[in-house]
């Protein structure tokens, strides 16, 4: 089929996707709790003539094709929301006290909707099978290594995996279709929460009290000496404590003080990220033990840094640039080809298959789209779903009948 005519068949539902973004807006929910959102996908899909089926705790996953001999490549939409107040003004803004979907997964899961509907219209073209996926609980690392525990990679064996991304508040116009070039293209992530157990008291009388907060303080600080003194000037590795509580009046020392944040790391083998943590705890242990107070140190929720394969992200690009035109361009121009500090959970697919995460715009900031992703006042331009619906459909069909 040419890019043409699939952006143009695209492009004549494009008010049934909007009209699926928007509902799902509405809806936002969180991690793997998709009580609404869930089901309506699934009756979408089953809609369309799909038999989807339910993986892991909240994830669904449709076959498009299988009537020909062929490889299979997997194409994934996340789900979930954040925990945020939504600001944005719109008419269909958020129903759900303290959600919102301020990461664009409402625009991904439409596109991919929309894909599934080409991807039916055109069935008996596609040569080999078309793995689509559906996935929870990406803001929290979790959905993607519990759809691959249940079987994502398997049954049929997946051979390659493309994923994509809206972006807001660039000065580009919406639809441009963004693909990195191989290599490392975003960091790994993981949280860490550190509690510092003191003796409360009257603020009054410090010299009666153990203070948890003077430790907390000085721990927050002398952290910082690792990236400054430890690691190689060369090295990636950074650690930001996003969260600071102690403490619930002004005259009160707290028997606790807590902190919580991130380490990032552009390491595969995360030597880098093991090497801060190793610090990290001694540094805050021999804090805690010389202020008089006891500290723990917990990590959690791991995603590895994102490895894109080189040689399917040239031919990806290629396929993006005779579907779109100028619309498609090689992400390296903006980046230089260095590594972004975001984290994606779709990187544990990358360490498994060769895999493409790529981006496309929605929303110009000259165009009044001010704000990016995790903003509570970021808008997205749904009018350019269709081109996210083409770019998934029209990749995957001509990656599979090149390996034919």
């Amino acid at each position: 089929m040419e890019g043409k005519m699939i952006l143009q068949e695209a492009q004549g539902f494009l008010d049934e996707l909007q009209e699926i973004r928007r509902t799902l807006h509405q809806h936002p929910e969180l991690g793997f709790d998709l009580k609404f959102t869930k089901p309506y996908v699934k009756q979408k899909l089953e809609e369309m003539g799909y038999d989807p089926i339910e993986m892991g705790k909240a994830g669904l996953v449709a076959l498009a094709g299988g009537k020909k001999p062929g490889k299979t490549i997997l194409l994934r939409a996340d789900m979930d929301a954040l925990p945020i107040k939504e600001e944005a003004e719109v008419s269909f803004a958020s129903k759900e006290e303290g959600k919102m979907h301020g990461c664009g997964h409402d625009m991904h899961t439409a596109m991919l909707l929309g894909a599934a509907k080409l991807l039916k219209n055109h069935e008996d073209e596609i040569e080999g099978t078309i793995k689509l996926e559906f996935q929870p609980a990406e803001e929290i690392f979790q959905g993607s290594p519990d759809m691959i525990s249940a079987g994502l990679l398997e049954n049929p064996k997946v051979d390659a995996a493309i994923m994509l991304h809206v972006v807001a508040g660039m000065p580009m116009p919406a639809g441009v279709l963004m693909v990195p070039g191989g290599g490392i293209s975003a960091a790994s992530c993981e949280q860490y929460h550190i509690t510092v157990k003191g003796k409360g008291g009257h603020g009054s009388t410090p010299n009666n009290c153990i203070d948890p907060i003077t430790a907390a303080a000085q721990m927050h600080i002398a952290l910082q000496e690792i990236n400054s003194r430890e690691l190689d000037a060369n090295a990636y590795g950074v650690f930001t404590t996003c969260r600071f509580e102690a403490g619930m009046t002004s005259n009160v020392i707290p028997d606790t003080a807590k902190m919580w944040g991130t380490i990032r790391t552009v390491d595969p083998e995360n030597e880098i990220g093991e090497y801060i943590k190793k610090r990290m705890s001694e540094i805050c242990q021999s804090i805690a033990t010389a202020f008089r107070c006891e500290a723990e140190v917990e990590y959690y929720d791991y995603c590895p840094c994102m490895v894109i394969d080189t040689e399917l992200s040239q031919k990806v690009l290629g396929y993006a640039k005779d579907l779109l035109g100028q619309g498609a361009m090689d992400m390296t121009s903006i980046t230089g080809g260095k590594a972004g500090g975001g984290s994606e959970d779709f990187a544990f697919v990358s360490h498994h298959v060769p895999t493409v995460s790529m981006f496309i715009t929605a929303g110009n900031s000259e165009e009044g789209y001010l704000y990016s992703q995790h903003n509570p006042k970021v808008r997205f331009d749904d009018s350019m779903l269709y081109y996210g619906s083409a770019a998934y459909a029209y990749i995957a069909l001509r990656w599979l009948k090149e390996q034919a």
